[in-house]
């Protein structure tokens, strides 16, 4: 049979319905130049899991992996033809090969016209724009594939693909089979792998990664850090046992600081066809804890009272090793045990007064000009941070790998996890409210064990109208739902009346701290206006500067009046911190903007920045800049302050 004619028109029609995505790809084709005078009109329906998930597996470090890191071959595919390719075949109609999940020909007559080869690798985890110059601006499809073997040694075994994360949309085949969809460019994923589709040998993995951009996605259009694309973060196969632990959350409860002992709370989550009416023991050897729970559903909750217990303190971050056992599975995880709470115009951290001496973080090192992934990668950027004499970061504006928040609990730094909805999403549309929700989910699913982990910010920036505060009151909400251990934030607007800053942003009535972000003497003024201006807040509650900084590209300099040197950075700074030492008793801290320099396609001035935004205090070499030592000195007086005054015992 022959074909002479083209697909003239193809289009996808998006539906969510419940936790899955319906996928439906209308192909419109003339056959025989109509010599047949008929269309023939074809659906293809592909029902996958959706961009948000209940059934996320936690802790994978304590479960059986299989690593799948390392060199993927890939294709690059700015057209998606691989998304809707199309191969009639002869002998069956209706056998189409409607996705790129193989290059394998079915006989030596199949027309393959893509391909995967070791002539094109890119590494994982990694972000595809550092790793070759043709991938500098790009965005769009790339299709990853990975061969590997696989041999189970317990036929009952449950085997998952975990990612840590894909920016921005992952579609994921294994063996020609879809395991399903995936949106979120920063939280984590898992697919369970259906019976029979894994092979002993030449498994071959495919996954579609999309990073565009578009209005109705979160982040949106318009971001002033660079669309790094690509699987960023581990990849691995998860081997669990048939009925296994899912997840579990274990705090220090609420207002639990008695000397005679303090209480534990939580829960514990299951997965399994017979997982009610199981037991289940948790344990802290350290401190000679062991308690049999029983399970009634799929979940049991707990609460217990502990003598001796430590808490977690910046100055000793102490972890307990915590094993939690069933019939068939263990797991163990570090976790520390602490308070935070808002009191009056005060943050309490185990019930004494609390001064964030913070920094802001982009996930990026600036010297390979690419996305942080590894654990040393976190140890550099924290390590940063302690020398700067900081005890807390915010990690903007998204989830951050999980390295950096388990190397935060190890090293005493408290954190700020945001979700990346951010300046003018689309407000209006529920879809995205669940897309927010979605990774606001993730973000707190993986992370809420993490003792470091003190606010939960729910966005950044947002234009002030009835829509944003109604579409941020639902996240704020849900942040409570799922955690009520922690303070809700996000980043707010701010407006100036003879320079009186003026914080009465309608979203502060329903964050815990009311969090402002502002540039006097950057986007506005001089630095030395900061001498006349005060603030005024609207709410009864601690206030805290989630940003604050100036350009300086790093070795350029000139008198403090000269724009882009160092030393107006350094100006600023000076002036920045006299005003701080004026602000008023509910001033809690603040979190400078930012670390490091890193990438942004907005910042286009040819001579200072040329895709950089430069408001590091470390610039792309790693070498510090002036402002660096005064923030340093600012935080050196006021940690000095704590420890002669006894709050960081």
């Amino acid at each position: 049979m022959n074909c002479p004619g083209d697909i003239v028109y193809n289009f996808c029609l998006s539906v969510r319905n419940g936790s899955f995505q319906v996928l439906a790809i209308l192909h419109y084709f003339y056959f025989f130049g109509m010599r047949n005078g008929f269309i023939i009109l074809f659906f293809l329906v592909s029902a996958v899991p959706a961009f948000s998930q209940e059934n996320l597996i936690t802790n994978i470090p304590s479960r059986k992996t299989i690593g799948l890191n390392g060199k993927w071959q890939y294709i690059i595919d700015p057209y998606e033809t691989g998304f809707y390719d199309y191969r009639w075949q002869e002998k069956n109609e209706n056998d189409r090969d409607a996705y790129w999940n193989t290059d394998v020909p079915s006989n030596k007559m199949d027309r393959k016209e893509h391909g995967y080869s070791d002539k094109y690798t890119l590494n994982v985890p990694g972000d595809w724009n550092s790793q070759a110059q043709k991938f500098l601006y790009y965005e769009g499809t790339v299709w990853y594939k990975k061969s590997f073997d696989f041999q189970k040694s317990n036929p009952s075994d449950r085997v998952f693909l975990y990612f840590g994360a894909v920016n921005y949309r992952a579609d994921v085949y294994l063996n020609g089979k879809k395991l399903g969809m995936h949106k979120g460019g920063f939280t984590p994923f898992n697919f369970e792998i259906p019976a029979g589709v894994l092979k002993t040998k030449n498994n071959f993995l495919v996954v579609k990664v999309d990073n565009k951009r578009f209005k109705d996605e979160i982040p949106t259009l318009n971001t002033d850090w660079w669309n790094f694309g690509g699987i960023t973060r581990d990849v691995n196969l998860v081997i669990l046992p048939k009925n296994f632990i899912q997840d579990y959350s274990i705090h220090l409860e609420k207002g639990s600081l008695e000397e005679s002992g303090k209480t534990i709370a939580g829960w514990i989550k299951l997965s399994g066809i017979n997982s009610s009416n199981e037991d289940v023991t948790l344990e802290i050897p350290e401190l000679k804890f062991k308690q049999r729970l029983s399970a009634t559903s799929d979940s049991v909750a707990f609460k217990f009272k502990l003598s001796g217990l430590q808490l977690w303190f910046p100055t000793k971050p102490k972890l307990y090793q915590v094993m939690i056992t069933s019939r068939d599975d263990r797991v163990m995880e570090k976790i520390g045990f602490r308070s935070i709470e808002v009191s009056g115009k005060k943050i309490l951290l185990n019930g004494k007064p609390l001064f964030l001496r913070g920094i802001c973080v982009h996930e990026e090192i600036p010297q390979g000009t690419r996305r942080a992934y590894s654990r040393q990668d976190a140890l550099q950027l924290l390590e940063e941070v302690k020398e700067l004499n900081a005890n807390m970061v915010r990690l903007a504006h998204y989830p951050h790998n999980e390295n950096m928040t388990r190397m935060a609990d190890s090293l005493g730094i408290l954190v700020w996890s945001e979700i990346p909805v951010y300046w003018t999403i689309d407000f209006e549309n529920a879809e995205v409210l669940q897309k927010a929700k979605g990774q606001l989910r993730e973000m707190i699913s993986r992370d809420r064990n993490r003792a470091s982990v003190i606010i939960w910010s729910v966005g950044n920036e947002t234009p002030i109208n009835d829509s944003r505060t109604s579409f941020m009151k639902e996240l704020t909400a849900t942040a409570r739902k799922l955690d009520d251990t922690r303070l809700i934030s996000a980043a707010l607007e701010s407006h100036t009346e003879n320079n009186v800053h003026i914080i009465d942003d309608p979203l502060g009535q329903f964050v815990d701290l009311v969090s402002v972000n502002e540039y006097l003497g950057w986007y506005g003024g001089l630095p030395s206006d900061c001498r006349a201006a005060t603030w005024e807040v609207k709410y009864d509650k601690p206030l805290f500067f989630s940003e604050t900084g100036a350009e300086a590209l790093g070795g350029f300099h000139g008198d403090s009046l000269t724009r882009w040197s160092e030393e107006y950075q350094e100006w600023y700074y000076k002036e920045q911190v006299e005003m701080m030492k004026r602000m008023p008793a509910n001033f809690i801290g603040l979190s400078p903007w930012i670390l490091n320099d890193f990438r942004s396609p907005r910042r286009n001035n040819p001579v200072y920045q040329e895709g950089w935004n430069n408001k590091g205090l470390f610039d792309h070499s790693g070498k510090k800049k002036k402002a660096y030592y005064v923030l340093r000195d600012y935080y050196r007086s006021i940690k000095r302050h704590e420890q002669e005054n006894s709050l960081e015992k």
